[in-house]
C-alpha cells in the first residue's frame, strides 16, 4: 500500500473502498468484509448512502484493530448548519459504532455549510475527527471557504477519472495543501471506459487491465481512489495496482484522455442545483 501524508500530518491509504450505491444492508456489509479480508484499509462512506450501520457492523466483525483502518463517511446537506451537523455526526459515530473518524467530508456546497463545517472544526479541535474537508467542492467555494475558517480542508473528494482528470481544480487545492480524492474513478464505465482502446494499449504492456491502468494512472499523480464493486475478484484486481508503474510515454498517452468536464454533472447548471438541493429537503 503507498499512502499519502494530509496537511495535518494525518497517513491516509491512497487506495481505498466505497460503498455507493450499496443500499442492502447485508449485501453492504458483506463487501465491507470482503474488501476488508482483501487488505483494503479506507472504507468511505456517507450519511446520504443509507449505509453507515452496514459498515459498522463490518468493521466490528472484521477484527482489525481500529488503528489499522480509514474510516470516512459525509455529512449530508439536510443535515448542514452548526447544531445539525453536530447531531447527525454523533448519529453517524453510533451508526459505525466508532469513537472517532478518521475523516469527515462536507458532502455537497449547498444549504449553511460554513455552519456545518464549524461543527466539524470543533469535534476535531475535541478528537473526534482526526481529519475534515469538503466533496464536490469547485475551485471557487473551497478558496472562499478556506478564506474564512480557521482549519484548511484536508481533502477534497471530487468527480476524477481519465476523462475528468481536474488537472487545474487539482493545482488550486495543491496552492493551499489540499489533498485530491477522486470519487467514481472509472468513470461508472461511462465513455466506453472498460474497453477504452489507449488503456488496453497500455494495459498490454504490464499485462494489466483497463481499470488497474486507469487506477495505476490516478495513483501515480498522487490521488487517493476509492473503487467500488461487489465482485470479490474485482475488489483484489482493483487493489493489485502497486506491483507496476507507468512510463512517462503511458503517462502522456493517457493525458490525451481529458475532456476536461463532467462525465455526470455541473454545479454550474442551475437544473443540476435544483435537483441537487431538492434532495436535501
Amino acid at each position: 500500500m503507498e499512502y499519502v501524508i494530509l496537511n495535518n500530518g494525518v497517513k491516509m491509504p491512497i487506495l481505498g473502498y466505497g460503498v455507493y450505491q450499496i443500499a442492502d444492508q447485508k449485501e453492504c456489509e458483506k463487501c465491507v468484509l470482503d474488501a476488508i479480508s482483501v487488505g483494503y484499509r479506507l472504507i468511505d462512506t456517507a450519511q446520504a448512502y443509507g449505509n453507515e450501520e452496514a459498515v459498522g457492523k463490518a468493521i466490528k466483525k472484521s477484527n482489525v484493530p481500529r488503528e489499522d483502518l480509514f474510516i470516512t463517511t459525509k455529512v449530508w446537506i439536510s443535515n448542514a448548519g452548526y447544531e445539525n451537523a453536530k447531531k447527525s455526526i454523533e448519529e453517524s459515530l453510533k451508526k459505525l459504532q466508532l469513537d472517532y473518524l478518521d475523516l469527515l467530508l462536507i458532502h455537497q456546497p449547498f444549504n449553511d455549510y460554513y455552519g456545518t463545517y464549524r461543527a466539524m472544526e470543533d469535534l476535531y479541535k475535541e478528537g473526534k475527527i482526526k481529519a475534515i474537508g469538503v466533496s464536490n467542492f469547485y475551485p471557487d467555494r473551497l478558496i472562499d471557504l478556506m478564506q474564512f475558517n480557521e482549519i484548511v480542508p484536508a481533502i477534497n473528494q471530487v468527480e476524477t477519472h481519465v476523462f475528468n482528470q481536474q488537472v487545474k481544480a487539482n493545482e488550486i487545492m495543491k496552492k493551499y495543501g489540499v489533498q485530491i480524492e477522486s470519487w467514481g474513478p472509472f468513470a461508472e464505465g461511462k465513455n466506453n471506459m472498460f474497453t477504452n482502446e489507449t488503456l488496453k494499449t497500455v494495459g498490454k504492456k504490464y499485462k494489466k487491465s483497463t481499470a488497474q491502468v486507469a487506477l495505476r494512472y490516478l495513483i501515480q499523480r498522487g490521488v487517493v481512489v476509492i473503487p467500488k464493486s461487489v465482485n470479490k475478484e474485482r475488489m483484489i484486481q482493483n487493489f493489485d495496482v502497486f506491483d507496476f508503474k507507468l512510463s512517462k510515454e503511458d503517462m502522456d498517452m493517457i493525458v490525451t484522455l481529458d475532456k476536461e468536464e463532467s462525465s455526470f454533472f455541473s454545479h454550474y447548471d442551475p437544473q443540476t442545483v435544483e435537483y441537487i438541493t431538492g434532495l436535501g429537503k
